[in-house]
């Protein structure tokens, strides 16, 4: 009996979600968003997956990821860096600088004219997030002076939705807006817009790039409607040991529950630490053999306890399921944590033993 769990990655089903974003983003190119270690599934592993299936934009958040995605995935597409980097910074990795400041622009393109070689970037404008890229006053400047960008190639201009996921928003309507008069202000260059759920907004977000993240991962990008990406991730964690409790017993930190029947308690191999949120105590469910187990008392650092009193074929050594069965994707986790699941995907802790699915 194995004390690890197992997180399992079906690249295959990754690949997958991706060609059908691809097929949704025609004629624009689109993307794969691997920022966060591919949303805590393996960057390593995912990229060269998606490099293989024709994939040939990547973005990561940090310059660390980008250089360790450059020697996974080897030269060619573009890794663009979401956090922008100094000039230089990246060595031999070839990597393209988002720049989201009048400071990213005149370092970058003061370094492109030193060196006679224009700097390859993105130039992104920010339309409603308030956080990077160009401001308004940022951008004013920019437009009146198409000189500040010498030295500089711009292979996109780009901008970040903040409302994709809620159709009817009227954030969304403005962000289109400002991004095409930005556009029209700014030397001629191709655009980069939808993000996931941006790619189910219509043809007003379409783009020459599309810059999908967690849907590739299999969160749902529509949340009112049914997820219609493939799910990639299921993880299984052993039983390290049953308990038999008398009605009346209190379980766990706090003694927050008390059993109020004869029960057998499951305690796993898994808790906090490892990413499997403490909000979740009380609220989860697991998943064994199609059937539902509920979380009962806290989860702890280490170790998660399950009522299985309705299960009495559950032993010592078997698996549970508490990420990605029936009852608890990534969404449902998310959900009953009162967070998303992209908080579920990216706190996946180290401990698990890792297994990547190839088809």
């Amino acid at each position: 009996m194995s004390a690890a769990a197992t997180l399992m990655v079906d690249l295959t089903a990754i690949v997958a979600n991706w060609r059908d974003l691809a097929a949704r983003g025609a004629p624009g190119a689109v993307a794969g968003v691997v920022k966060a270690d591919a949303y805590g599934l393996g960057a390593a592993e995912v990229g060269p997956a998606l490099r293989a299936a024709g994939c040939r934009h990547f973005f990561v958040a940090l310059l660390g990821e980008g250089i360790a995605l450059r020697a996974a995935i080897g030269p060619g597409p573009m890794i663009g860096v979401l956090g922008g980097f100094a000039p230089g910074a990246d060595g031999d990795a070839a990597l393209t600088p988002v720049l989201n400041s009048l400071g990213d622009v005149a370092a970058h393109a003061a370094a492109g004219r030193a060196a006679g070689v224009a700097r390859r970037a993105i130039l992104h404008v920010d339309t409603g997030m308030a956080r990077l890229g160009l401001d308004a006053a940022e951008l004013a400047l920019v437009s009146a002076d198409h000189g500040m960008l010498a030295g500089l190639d711009l292979h996109y201009v780009m901008t970040h939705l903040a409302c994709a996921d809620e159709p009817a928003h009227p954030m969304n309507a403005a962000q289109a807006t400002r991004f095409a008069a930005a556009c029209a202000g700014l030397p001629k260059m191709r655009r980069s817009f939808a993000n996931s759920s941006g790619m189910f907004l219509g043809a007003d977000f379409a783009s020459d790039l599309a810059r999908p993240g967690c849907a590739l991962y299999g969160i749902n990008p529509t949340p009112d409607h049914p997820n219609p990406m493939r799910p990639v991730m299921r993880l299984e964690v052993p039983v390290l040991q049953l308990r038999d409790i008398l009605a009346g017993t209190p379980v766990g930190y706090g003694a927050t529950w008390t059993a109020s029947r004869p029960t057998r308690i499951a305690t796993v191999a898994a808790g906090y630490a490892d990413g499997y949120l403490r909000s979740l105590s009380g609220h989860a469910v697991a998943e064994f053999r199609g059937r539902s187990v509920p979380l009962v008392a806290r989860v702890s650092m280490d170790l998660t306890t399950f009522d299985v009193t309705d299960l009495p074929e559950i032993a010592p050594g078997d698996r549970l399921t508490l990420i990605g069965g029936d009852g608890c994707s990534p969404d449902e986790v998310g959900a009953r944590a009162g967070t998303i699941g992209y908080e579920v995907l990216t706190s996946l802790g180290a401990r698990y033993a890792r297994e990547y699915l190839r088809g």
